[in-house]
């Protein structure tokens, strides 16, 4: 990120093999932390958001001060960090809900989805988009969802649609997708 130059996290050759979705460990002069529901948590105690402070972070937005945390950048990214210190990206805060009391990350619910043969892109409320010539059952995706996923993950409405507004580099726009699902009854 631009906020802190070179970069908050570096795959290593001692172990980038070994975590090959991994985005790496700390870089060097780079302090991180994480936190959850505003209190700064260990590293290691699940999906968090990622906190930034050292020489080459910025001091924050102006006029944006929830983007820092006593002298933190909030990143905005939500990461899991390994024992071994190797941190892998979960999803982003924004895009984040809340179902029965639990954070539900719409990247594992995807991930999941896009398991199942014919489907080729999905996202939040459960649009999915099936693959050319593909007739896809909600219900059966919801089945799939329920068998893979704790049930507060399961969305509780699915979309077939026929084609996922994308942004350039290939990623759901989720915007409108929300815009969407906000108009659905």
């Amino acid at each position: 990120m631009t906020e802190a130059s070179p970069g908050v996290l570096m795959a290593t050759r001692e172990g980038a093999t070994a975590h090959p979705v991994s985005v790496g460990v700390p870089h060097f002069f780079t302090d991180v932390a994480m936190v959850r529901d505003g209190e700064v948590v260990p590293v290691d105690a699940g999906p968090a958001e990622l906190l930034v402070r050292g020489p080459d972070v910025f001091a924050g937005y102006r006029g944006r001060p929830e983007d820092t945390l006593d002298g933190w950048f909030r990143t905005g990214d939500v990461l899991t960090v390994a024992p071994d210190g190797w941190a892998t990206v979960v999803d982003r805060v924004r895009d984040m809900s809340i179902s029965g009391g639990e954070n539900v990350y719409p990247a594992e619910v995807e991930a999941v989805l896009l398991a199942v043969d014919g489907v080729v892109g999905e996202t939040g409320v459960g649009f999915v988009q099936p693959g050319e010539g593909v007739d896809l059952d909600p219900d059966a995706l919801r089945e799939h969802l329920t068998a893979h996923l704790a049930r507060y993950k399961v969305p509780r409405r699915i979309v077939i649609t026929g084609e996922l507004p994308r942004n350039a580099t290939g990623k759901p726009r989720r915007t409108e997708l929300r815009a969407t699902a906000e108009g659905l009854t």
